[in-house]
């Protein structure tokens, strides 16, 4: 499983031109893992390291007359005060062939809602693994539960690549040994786990060896640095592919437009799947009206065809009764009729309405997830009210096992079936990411609650 630049490369090549996997743009990534194995301090290597911190930054991040690296990311007094990462710090850096978006995400895990944020919008994680925390003589060694957590829940979520770091090897005794015992569980856990890995690189972040630049033949490994790796890692393909689904987040009106040949609105927000362009048959949802794509807008107002991942303004033919939370998708498909039919048959929903899911939750309120509870869930910009039907069953993240459950406590993976109140255009979310993704809110205390991802 160890990456060469050469497996990197190739995996980074676009297998066609419809849908490519895009290795040139800005990667967006975060760092995860458990409590104090060092992702504050890895970035602060990369940021010094590639030449992104000036010299006046790095003046204000001395304590004891040395560079705290952890400090470059640590903002908030709170993070300062107590030596942890509490909310997620993004940065920003390039190198001569990448430019990177680094999500610095904490460890703890009642922050764990701080992490699924970060990685619900990232093409890549690093999992850091601290070396001095684990029984690395023994080869059956045992993973912590946040590396554990923190690698399914990347998983779950869609992130592209992941990219296992081995930290703080240069503060054991024999660092190619445990090395070797690390990189072999965390192979084991992976496989059984079915995540794909990109890499299990050796790092110190505080003495910079395999960040940056590589360090030939240190703990017998002999493959790029972590930054080599990420410079070859392909961004999340967009869900281009798929029926147009278009979420309206905003509605802007100019009805004082003398022109009557199209509608006198602009409905704006980020195509979630496929491509909306002039002359596309739609249906708005939940009301079922039928229109054509008159124009279409990019960000800055310039008439194009907009692919799903970016934000588009859409003008419609005529007028037709659109708001915030509704949504345009392609129009229905007309069925085929069977010889003996006598009968025309219903039209296809491009995304027909379900009020019925089964889905998988991460659960990240202090208050246990229990059937018959009621939510608000957010679909898109669309709040609706749903109803725990019941808990299917919780993930052991230790053995991997589904194990009967009655509830989900605090920072549980688990499966669940949802009750609707009005339908919504969900999908599985292995098809299409902003469709099969909800949030569940509570109702009295307005506090995210839970991530959802239909199956």
């Amino acid at each position: 499983m160890t990456t060469t630049l050469n497996s990197i490369a190739a995996s980074a090549q676009p297998a066609s031109a419809e849908g490519q996997n895009d290795h040139i743009s800005a990667l967006r990534f975060i760092t995860c893992g458990s409590v104090d194995d060092g992702k504050s301090t890895l970035i602060g290597r990369l940021l010094v390291d590639s030449r992104a911190v000036l010299q006046d930054h790095l003046a204000g991040v001395q304590r004891g007359g040395e560079t705290d690296l952890a400090l470059l990311t640590d903002g908030l007094s709170a993070e300062r005060e107590q030596g942890i990462t509490i909310d997620v710090a993004y940065r920003y850096f390039a190198t001569e062939t990448r430019k990177f978006i680094i999500g610095d995400a904490p460890g703890h895990e009642q922050y764990t809602r701080n992490m699924v944020t970060a990685a619900s919008q990232a093409d890549a994680a690093v999992v850091l693994v601290d070396a001095t925390k684990l029984d690395w003589q023994n080869p059956q060694l045992t993973l912590l539960p946040q590396t554990r957590r923190h690698s399914l829940l990347v998983h779950l979520l869609r992130v592209h690549s992941l990219v296992f770091a081995v930290n703080k090897l240069d503060a054991v005794a024999d660092p190619q040994l445990a090395y070797r015992h690390i990189r072999a569980a965390l192979e084991q856990f992976a496989q059984h786990a079915g995540i794909a890995v990109a890499g299990v690189v050796p790092v110190s972040a505080l003495k910079g060896w395999n960040v940056v630049d590589a360090q030939p033949h240190w703990c017998g490994y002999e493959g790029p640095s972590l930054l080599q790796i990420l410079e070859l890692l392909p961004n999340t393909p967009p869900d281009t592919a798929l029926p147009l689904a278009f979420p309206v987040q905003w509605v802007e009106k100019f009805s004082s437009s003398s022109d009557t040949s199209q509608g006198r609105r602009v409905f704006w927000g980020r195509v979630g799947a496929g491509q909306v362009q002039p002359g596309t048959p739609v249906q708005i949802f939940p009301s079922g009206q039928l229109a054509t794509v008159a124009q279409v807008l990019d960000h800055a107002r310039r008439p194009t065809d907009v692919g799903a991942g970016k934000s588009a303004g859409v003008i419609l033919d005529r007028e037709v009764d659109v708001s915030r939370g509704d949504w345009i998708v392609a129009a229905p498909v007309p069925a085929t009729p069977a010889e003996d039919d006598f009968d025309t048959p219903a039209a296809v929903p491009a995304w027909p309405g379900q009020r019925e899911l089964r889905a998988t939750v991460a659960w990240m309120d202090d208050e246990p997830l229990v059937a018959g509870r009621v939510y608000w869930a957010l679909h898109g910009h669309r709040w609706v009210k749903a109803k725990v039907r019941r808990v299917v069953h919780r993930l052991n993240i230790h053995t991997l096992a589904e194990e009967e459950a009655q509830q989900l406590e605090p920072n549980a993976i688990g499966h669940v079936e949802l009750l609707l109140q009005e339908p919504l255009p969900a999908a599985p979310f292995a098809q299409a990411r902003l469709l099969g993704s909800l949030i569940l809110v509570d109702t009295a205390s307005h506090r995210t609650a839970g991530a959802i991802l239909v199956n």
